[in-house]
């Protein structure tokens, strides 16, 4: 009897680690920001002014919005395309976990300096939620929210 008990003590005790081995990592946020995302809704301020597919989009050109962050060997390049067709290269880099930089753009979006930065709200495999810091000026001075997705 003591013999099935410690045998079965055995079983739970490598199922266990078994399962707690098979946890998937989560990559590091440099990698899983890696990509090109387009918008799938956008707020300038409180106000929704595009939803993908909708038919009432006060700001369609955001159908054209991309943002493409890419990783080569170590130089990290953008390529932000906005909702009236500008497209600016640079880099970027991240700020811990919560923002996200665009810097060096050339040319500079309008009273930027070059230099773009978003608060990172949440961000899965295909989707990313981003905030501008700063006022844009191209719409009318709001604080935009952009929910962005891959592919």
């Amino acid at each position: 009897m003591k013999r099935h008990y410690a045998l079965t003590g055995v079983f739970i005790l490598v199922i266990t680690l078994i399962a707690g081995g098979c946890k998937e990592k989560v990559k590091p946020l440099s990698e899983r920001i890696a990509k090109a995302w387009t918008a799938e809704s956008v707020k300038h301020g409180s106000s929704a002014v595009y939803t993908r597919g909708g038919s009432s989009n006060t700001v369609p050109g955001y159908a054209s919005f991309r943002l493409t962050l890419a990783n080569n060997s170590g130089v990290q390049t953008a390529t932000y395309t906005e909702f009236e067709g500008s497209t600016f290269t640079g880099n970027w880099a991240l700020e811990g976990e919560s923002k996200l930089i665009l810097s060096g753009l050339n040319p500079a979006p309008t009273g930027s300096g070059g230099t773009l930065e978003f608060t990172i709200n949440s961000i899965e495999d295909t989707k990313l939620v981003l905030t501008r810091i700063t006022a844009s000026p191209k719409t009318g001075g709001t604080i935009n929210e952009y929910t962005l997705t891959n592919p």
